[in-house]
């Protein structure tokens, strides 16, 4: 019998209801409501971060680990073991049903390519054997191809043509075990593919090499028949001054530019849209506005840090308006909410990732009810539909379908004569918002 890491919590954490006080039970996150047709279960697909739960140690740029895990035990794969453990023990006791891994997260890193693929294959056989015994599944898996230091100058987009070839391969591996695992995504995360200073950079050649790379992965998912989502999640720097997955914009335009655009989706951050100076919103925005809203790494920046802190969401404002796009794209399955945060330093104990990931599913799942009450009773659509009522007409349809020529419509402005102006009514729409999230 695995050993319990998570002594302290007895029993899986419960909806208790907005008037509990136990901080380890759901106020808003009943997994069986149906709100807009479907449970919350089914509507957030919660899953939990390898990375940030149980290879996170506190470390940050002014000191070194601070957390003593008591899983980090023994040799490099015994620790990996436990972490595993641990994951589907907390997983378990948070009712949740899904989890994410980076490879090197995982499993531990060998001095070849051959010997981390071993270790991985280990660790994975372990985790199916796992996933059987508990229902958990994994939501999606990624490879590290950027702590190493052979990728100081990138993966696909290294100068050096072996660099790249090594991503490959470590590449094809982690595909490899997330199918392997049943994962319903694979994520494609740059975390170094940009560069420092065009003085040294062929920008160009940069992005068809990594064109190139995911060329060669979707070309792969086919071979093998891996029928997950494939996904890239945009960022904008840090640590590199500038990267190539910028933003949801970029990353389109780029996919397009390269033919790749129906073999992807993205998977948006929310401390990643801050950094690129776009709101959380706006970037689920953009994406579902070309279809490629695919999935979603719940956190948080800090306004006041121009870094990647990746703080559990607490500000419901913020999860309001993000689930107001979710549910009018129809959702995000088989993506999911992927809490891609981590406690600060100072919280250190086992039982403040219970705290931390409560307070996050809960924030989410209030934005989703008080988004469905805007919704359904029209309380912003009205106002917007009213905003854009002249684009019903005859002439303003031809434009949108691309029959009308701009002699028609120079012809319409000058038959109506000066627009009146109207008013967008930006502050009553918030005082809207704000009166539904305080009557909740």
């Amino acid at each position: 019998m695995a050993k319990a890491y998570f002594p302290e919590v007895s029993k899986t954490i419960a909806y208790e209801g907005p008037q509990s006080k136990n901080p380890l039970a759901y106020k808003w996150y009943n997994p069986d409501q149906v709100v807009a047709g479907k449970t919350m279960k089914e509507h957030f697909r919660f899953a939990i971060a390898y990375w940030h739960t149980y290879k996170a140690n506190g470390t940050d740029m002014f000191g070194p680990a601070a957390w003593n895990r008591p899983w980090n035990t023994g040799n490099a794969i015994k620790i990996a073991q436990n972490a595993l453990d641990a994951n589907f023990e907390f997983v378990q006791k948070l009712g949740l049903e899904y989890y994410c891994f980076h490879d090197r997260d995982i499993a531990p890193e060998g001095n070849t390519i051959a010997e981390s693929r071993k270790n991985l294959q280990a660790i994975i056989e372990l985790a199916r054997k796992k996933q059987d015994e508990t229902g958990i599944k994994l939501l999606w898996g990624t490879a590290n191809l950027f702590s190493n230091p052979r990728y100081t100058h990138g993966a696909g987009t290294n100068p050096d043509f072996n660099v790249f070839a090594y991503a490959a391969a470590q590449l094809k591996d982690a595909i490899d075990a997330t199918a392997y695992l049943g994962g319903e995504n694979y994520v494609f995360w740059g975390g170094r593919e940009g560069y420092e200073t065009l003085l040294n950079t062929r920008y160009k050649q940069e992005t068809s090499q990594l064109a190139a790379l995911l060329r060669l992965a979707v070309e792969y998912k086919k071979k093998i028949g891996f029928k997950g989502q494939f996904l890239i999640e945009p960022k904008p720097k840090e640590p590199t001054k500038h990267q190539y997955d910028f933003d949801s914009a970029t990353v389109i335009a780029f996919l397009k530019s390269h033919g790749l655009d129906k073999d992807f989706k993205l998977n948006i951050e929310a401390n990643h849209a801050t950094l690129a100076g776009h709101t959380f919103e706006h970037e689920l925005t953009v994406a579902a506005a070309d279809g490629k809203l695919g999935s979603i790494d719940a956190n948080a920046g800090d306004v006041l840090l121009g870094w990647d802190t990746d703080q559990f969401p607490v500000d419901i404002y913020s999860t309001t308006k993000a689930m107001l796009v979710v549910l009018e794209n129809g959702g995000i399955a088989p993506g999911g909410f992927n809490f891609d945060a981590k406690c600060r330093r100072g919280s250190f104990d086992t039982l403040d990732l219970f705290y931390a990931h409560i307070g996050g599913i809960d924030a989410f799942a209030r934005g989703l009810l008080v988004a469905d009450k805007l919704i359904k009773d029209k309380a912003l659509a009205s106002i917007v539909d009213e905003r854009y009522a002249t684009w019903k007409d005859d002439l303003a349809k031809k434009v949108l379908s691309k029959k009308a020529t701009l002699e028609e419509v120079a012809e319409y402005a000058e038959e109506k004569g000066e627009p009146a102006r109207k008013s967008g009514r930006q502050e009553l729409l918030e005082i809207i918002v704000n009166d539904y999230l305080l009557a909740q």
